[in-house]
């Protein structure tokens, strides 16, 4: 078999996440619109994912972070002024690198309370970066409220699906060190 370059790697491993949040943040956004249009709250997988991919491959999340707003617009089928706060937006949930900066990558990974803290600084990013943009649009500044109360369900999913990815071995792990980890066990194995 073919060994693939680590770029081939990266590629393809952001394509598939690429896959797994636009299917289902469009069946989540479709199934809240049928079923449950009534209710006052909204469930994405926008900030779980990208929080994945960002311990993943850090600053490529961006890339998501545009597709997850594009797909949910979509789905509802969004105005200019909800695709464009919902696609800039949510890339201010970008902010939780800093977390990487500032404590490290692993800390982030292994440590309870710094994976809470980075999730939670993703969901905020998000929700501010959507709000600050709909000012532009003519939204107003008490509307902060909105986006963090009518998506908070969002952060207990997000929470629950980075704390259990965690315990998956490679899933929340960068995957530089994942793939050199791995590689090196691999070879002590064929001694």
């Amino acid at each position: 078999m073919k060994n693939i370059s680590f770029k081939q790697y990266r590629a393809i491993d952001l394509v598939i996440w690429l896959v797994i949040l636009s299917v289902f943040e469009y069946i989540t956004v479709m199934a809240a619109s049928r079923w449950f249009s009534g209710e006052l709250y909204t469930l994405s997988q926008l900030v779980a994912v990208l929080c994945i991919v960002m311990m993943r491959w850090g600053g490529f999340a961006a890339l998501h972070a545009v597709a997850g707003g594009f797909i949910y617009c979509l789905a509802q089928g969004a105005g200019t002024e909800q695709f464009a706060a919902y696609c800039i937006g949510n890339c201010f949930a970008l902010i939780a690198l800093l977390l990487f900066k500032t404590v490290g990558k692993e800390k982030v990974r292994t440590k309870a309370y710094y994976t809470l803290l980075f999730v939670v600084a993703a969901f905020c990013g998000a929700q501010l970066g959507r709000w600050l943009v709909s000012l532009f649009f003519g939204g107003t500044p008490g509307s902060v409220g909105t986006f963090f109360m009518a998506d908070s369900l969002s952060l207990l999913y997000a929470v629950v699906v980075v704390l259990i990815s965690r315990k998956m071995d490679g899933l929340f792990e960068d995957q530089r060190n994942y793939l050199i980890r791995t590689e090196a066990e691999r070879r002590k194995e064929n001694l």
